[in-house]
C-alpha cells in the first residue's frame, strides 16, 4: 500500500465529511443521510472505489459505534439505568413483538428457512443505537423528557442481542439451541459483572480515570473503554454494549470533562462509519431487491414509531415527546447488518444479504428523518396544536402539553 495514495484518500474522505456535514447544516437535517450516499457512491460498485484506504476506515467505523456509545452512557449513571431497565422492561416486549414480527413474516412470504426467517426477524427488531445516538445529539435531545424512555428501550435490545447472536449462531451452525447456551451464560455473566462494577464501584473508576490534565483524562477513558469493548465482543457480547457500561460506570465531573474532550473524536469517527456503510455496499445488488425492502421498511418504520408511542405513554410523557420518541427509534444500522451477515456467511438464502443492506439503507436515511418530522407530522394528524413558540423556553418545553 503506498502511504500517499493512502494520505490522499483519508484527506479526500475527511475533506468530503466536512463539505456534506455543511451542506446537511444548511438544510437543517442531520448530515447521516448524506454522508451514507457519499459513501454509497464512491464504494465498491461506486462511481470510484476508495479500496486503499478500507482497512482505515473498517476500524475507524468500528471505533466511531464505540464512541457513539460511550459518550451515550455518559449521559447516564447505573442507577438511572438500572431505573429504566426495570420501568422499560415491558416496552422492550413491546418492541420485540412488534418488530420481530414482521421480519419473521416476510422471510416465510420470501420462502425461506426457519433460521433465516429468525435472523430476518433480528434485521427487522434492532434500531442502530449508533444512528440514533448521533441523531439524538444533533438534535439536541439527549435532555428531552422522552430520552430516558428511548434509551432504555435502546439498552434492552442490546442487552438481548448478548443472547440473541450466540442462539443465532448456534442455529446456523445446525447444533441447535443447547449448542450456543455456554456462549449465551457467559455473556449474561460478563454484563452482569460489569453492571455491578458500575453500580458499586463507579466511584472508584471515577477516581481512577480522574486528571487535571485532558490529555491523560482523554487516554485514560479511550483506552479503558477499547479494552472493555473488546473483550465483550471476544467474550460474544456487544462490543457496543461494553463502551456503554463503561460510559455509565463514569459518574459526576468526571464524566462532564470526558465528553469534553471525547467529543471531537467521536465527530469524526462516527462519520466515519457512516461512510463505511455505504462503502461496504455494491449498488448492483440492490435493485431485485428494492421492492421487498422497501415494503418491510415501511411496515416496520410505523411499527418502531407505535413501539415508542406506547413506551413514552407508559412512562407518562405527554403526546408531542411520545411522536419524538416513535419517531428516534426507526432506524436500523450496524446490528443489522452483523445479523444479516452472519447468515448469509453460514449459507442461507443468498437473497437475504441484499435485502437487509437495501432495507437498513432506507431505514437508516430514513431514520433522521423521521426523528425530525415525526412530532410536526403527528401533531398536523392528530395534534395537539402547538402553542406559539415564544410562550416557551425551547423545544422541551412542550412536553408540558396535554
Amino acid at each position: 500500500m503506498h502511504s500517499a495514495s493512502l494520505f490522499i484518500q483519508i484527506g479526500a474522505i475527511i475533506l468530503g465529511l466536512s463539505i456534506l456535514g455543511r451542506i446537511a447544516a444548511r438544510m437543517g437535517m442531520s448530515p447521516i443521510p448524506l454522508y451514507l450516499l457519499g459513501g454509497l457512491a464512491f464504494g465498491h460498485g461506486g462511481v470510484l472505489s476508495l479500496s486503499e484506504s478500507d482497512d482505515f476506515i473498517s476500524v475507524g467505523a468500528d471505533i466511531g459505534v464505540i464512541l457513539l456509545l460511550l459518550l451515550l452512557g455518559l449521559e447516564y449513571n447505573a442507577k438511572e439505568l438500572v431505573g429504566n431497565l426495570r420501568a422499560g422492561t415491558p416496552a422492550g416486549l413491546v418492541d420485540l413483538l412488534l418488530n420481530a414480527t414482521p421480519g419473521f413474516i416476510a422471510g416465510l412470504l420470501l420462502g425461506f428457512e426457519p433460521v433465516g426467517c429468525i435472523a430476518l426477524a433480528g434485521v427487522t427488531w434492532i434500531s442502530s443505537s449508533g444512528v440514533i445516538a448521533k441523531v439524538l445529539r444533533d438534535l439536541g435531545r439527549l435532555g428531552n423528557r422522552e430520552t430516558p424512555t428511548i434509551l432504555s428501550v435502546l439498552v434492552l435490545e442490546d442487552l438481548a442481542m448478548a443472547l440473541y447472536l450466540p442462539i443465532l449462531t448456534a442455529l446456523l451452525a445446525g447444533v441447535g439451541l443447547l449448542g450456543g447456551s455456554i456462549t449465551v451464560l457467559i455473556a449474561v455473566a460478563t454484563i452482569s459483572v460489569v453492571l455491578v462494577v458500575a453500580l458499586r464501584h463507579g466511584q472508584t473508576v471515577s477516581k481512577a480515570l480522574s486528571s487535571e490534565e485532558p490529555e491523560f483524562l482523554l487516554l485514560g477513558v479511550l483506552g479503558l473503554t477499547v479494552l472493555v469493548a473488546g473483550i465483550a465482543d471476544q467474550l460474544k457480547v456487544s462490543a457496543a454494549v461494553g463502551a456503554f457500561l463503561v460510559g455509565i460506570a463514569i459518574s459526576d465531573e468526571v464524566a462532564e470533562h470526558a465528553q469534553e474532550v471525547l467529543a471531537p473524536l467521536r465527530d469524526l469517527f462516527a462519520a466515519v462509519f457512516f461512510v463505511f456503510f455505504g462503502l461496504s455496499t455494491d449498488p448492483a445488488d440492490l435493485p431485485p431487491v428494492l421492492l421487498p425492502a422497501l415494503a418491510l421498511a415501511v411496515v416496520t418504520a410505523i411499527t418502531k414509531i407505535a413501539t415508542g408511542y406506547w413506551a413514552a405513554r407508559r412512562a407518562g410523557i405527554a403526546k408531542p415527546g411520545r411522536y419524538r420518541a416513535g419517531g428516534a427509534l426507526v432506524a436500523r444500522g450496524e446490528f443489522s447488518i452483523v445479523i444479516a451477515g452472519l447468515a448469509v456467511a453460514a449459507g442461507t438464502d443468498a437473497r437475504l444479504g441484499p435485502l437487509a443492506t437495501a432495507y437498513v439503507l432506507i431505514l437508516v436515511i430514513a431514520g433522521p428523518l423521521t426523528a425530525r418530522f415525526a412530532e410536526p407530522a403527528m401533531r398536523r394528524m392528530f395534534g395537539p396544536k402547538p402553542a406559539p413558540r415564544r410562550a416557551y423556553a425551547d423545544e422541551r418545553d412542550l412536553d408540558l402539553l396535554p
